[in-house]
């Protein structure tokens, strides 16, 4: 699959809550580095996250664009909450070997009511 075939397939999976899947598209030693959290290595660490992430809120990804360039896919996304950001996956030989994403994990504390940490 083109990176942007994967990005398109890995939104349906994550509109879903469906780690297994959403898992299935990383490479063993896979990259995830949302900027608002520590970067997690590795497949498990990555189902580690998401399991997290989906039990402390419902999240939803709508597609405003996905953006292809060479082994980049760029997603564009919003949130039914007016969350907005964008992430940037690189893809080789059909799995995500790196990803980062960009958005404002204090407005997504307070759209889901979840706690503020204290620095």
């Amino acid at each position: 699959m083109e990176p942007k075939e994967v990005v398109q397939a890995w939104v349906e999976a994550f509109n879903k809550a469906d780690v297994d899947q959403i898992v299935s598209f990383y490479s063993d030693d896979a990259i995830n580095h949302q900027v608002a959290n520590d970067k997690v290595v590795g497949k498990e660490a990555i189902r580690a996250r998401f399991e997290e992430e989906f039990t402390s809120a419902e999240m939803v990804c709508i597609v405003e664009h996905i953006f292809q360039d060479g082994d980049w896919a760029i997603l564009e996304w919003r949130d039914p909450l007016g969350l907005r950001g964008c992430g940037f996956f690189q893809v080789q030989y059909g799995k995500i070997v790196f990803q980062r994403g960009y958005w404002d994990k204090l407005s997504f504390l307070k759209q889901h009511g979840l706690p503020i940490p204290q620095e």
